[in-house]
């Protein structure tokens, strides 16, 4: 729907509106009898009133994974236009009930769990879901003057799909949505303005009573709304900019949170907000090298993909059969090209060059090649007096307080150092290898290692390695860990470098 300016810049935030709209939408394995995806629709799930305060009134909140019967944002405009124009998108999930029916020798169809077909294709009954949005277009003159009330539901409906060589069918019912969204503005300073964009569930539902699964047939699920407009634009609720955050503390978000959303920039104030049932940051971005989704959103995509490659050829056809985006996600992992795998892997966006004050650019921390012969993967430095680098063996000696819980397993166990990393902010790490853990050259080649500060190690030597050089002075010196009753008590940093 071709709207200008504002119309680019909702196409611009697509990618994160559908990881929100998808989040949680099958679960891995995505199999239909994994217990997960038996209680799904987590995020934005507005229900009908009766049935969500059935044991009374919701707490307002910012979490987007309580249930409501409504959805509110508040957010803050600028604009010096008085013929500004308001452009409100809402969208959601719509439930529908994916029936199979068999075919009888009657003519009749009986409802089943399953149903294989001559063409050794398996088909389950399963909920789905389908996308729905509404557009509104709202001159601000008419939001300062009363606002506007929209209906943003969705209709009943019903469709049946045949199934091959006559064996039956598949039916998909929807319920009916009941929903409004209005849109209110008020001033608050010259050229200044809090926008209100509240939805709500108005259905009503047969029997209160009712388990969620019922009501979730009436509901709107991963609710979200994107906000935009034609001269205007938004600030940050995260950030405000100077002289705003009085304003920004006044508004009132309840099952929500508003950020700005658009191509990657930095600043106060943007073209498009997005308020979504799960907390992001400004100017939120799905990975370039994520080759699709996964519905497991907070999730790595590369753990993901090697847990998907991993399914038995059973469970695959059981997630085929589950639902058409599982069915995508099974050959988008079997026909990954190798390079598009690798990149998975993990990627560092934030080594790259900063500005001086005099705006030159320099490194804002260490690059290959660039820090006078600084090599982080190679460089020792001193533990107890002794260098450990790259090949150098030690004994695991955690601290008993502010360690990872797994790294205490690991209590005096030998490893070998694979490298020496240091943080952004100066710390040190160094990756090891346990000496007894049979995947420990894979985990080596994959680049998968443990870390540990140089105080929680103890120098056992150095196993095939060259003379690994001197050590740069520049670095401090490690003294041997004291015994676990003198260590310091303070937390550890358990940044992976």
């Amino acid at each position: 729907m071709p709207y200008g300016r504002a119309a680019d810049a909702f196409a611009q935030v697509g990618a994160v509106a559908d990881a929100v709209l998808y989040e949680g939408y099958l679960l891995y394995p995505y199999r239909r009898s994994s217990p997960k995806n038996r209680v799904r629709w987590q995020f934005g799930v507005l229900l009908p009133r009766d049935w969500v305060e059935r044991d009374g009134p919701v707490t307002p909140g910012l979490s987007g994974s309580a249930d409501s019967w409504y959805q509110q944002t508040e957010c803050l405009l600028r604009t010096p236009r008085a013929d500004a124009v308001v452009r409100v998108r809402v969208r959601c999930l719509q439930m529908q009930d994916k029936q199979v029916e068999a075919a009888g020798p009657d003519g009749r169809y009986r409802p089943v769990e399953s149903l294989r077909t001559p063409d050794g294709t398996t088909h389950l009954s399963f909920a789905e879901a389908v996308p729905r949005e509404t557009d509104l277009v709202l001159p601000l003159r008419e939001l300062l003057d009363g606002g506007r009330t929209a209906r943003v539901g969705a209709d009943a409906g019903t469709e049946a799909e045949a199934l091959p060589d006559g064996t039956g069918r598949t039916v998909r019912r929807r319920g009916e949505v009941r929903a409004v969204t209005t849109v209110v503005a008020e001033p608050l300073a010259p050229e200044l303005f809090r926008l209100r964009v509240r939805t709500e569930n108005t259905g009503v539902t047969a029997d209160p009573g009712a388990p969620r699964t019922e009501a979730l047939r009436h509901a709107l699920l991963a609710t979200h709304t994107l906000v935009g407009g034609d001269g205007l634009e938004f600030a940050s609720l995260i950030d405000p900019p100077a002289g705003l955050a009085q304003h920004a503390r006044g508004c009132r978000n309840a099952f929500t949170f508003p950020v700005l959303a658009g191509p990657p920039q930095q600043g106060t104030t943007g073209a498009v907000m997005l308020s979504a049932p799960i907390i992001l940051p400004d100017w939120p971005q799905v990975a370039p090298e994520s080759p699709g989704d996964l519905h497991d959103a907070a999730e790595i995509d590369e753990i993901l993909t090697l847990r998907t490659m991993l399914l038995t050829d059973e469970e695959k056809t059981e997630a085929r059969a589950t639902d058409p985006r599982a069915a995508q996600i099974l050959d988008r992992v079997e026909n990954m090209p190798p390079e598009v795998f690798a990149r998975l892997h993990g990627a560092i966006r934030s080594l790259t060059s900063a500005q001086t004050p005099s705006g030159a650019g320099r490194p804002a921390w260490w690059q290959e090649g660039g820090d006078d012969g600084l090599s982080p993967a190679t460089e020792p430095v001193l533990v107890d007096g002794v260098p450990v680098s790259g090949g150098s063996r030690v004994r695991l000696r955690p601290r008993v307080r502010g360690s990872d819980a797994q790294d205490m397993f690991l209590q005096g166990r030998t490893a070998q150092v694979a490298a020496v990393r240091h943080d952004v902010d100066g710390s040190v790490h160094l990756a090891v290898t346990v000496d007894d853990d049979p995947a420990a050259e894979l985990h080596g080649w994959y680049g998968r290692f443990h870390y540990f500060r140089p105080d929680e190690v103890e120098p056992l030597g150095h196993a095939d390695v060259s003379d690994p050089g001197p050590v740069r002075s520049a670095r401090p010196q490690f003294p041997r860990p004291p015994r676990p009753a003198e260590r310091p008590e303070e937390g550890r940093c358990d940044g992976c470098p």
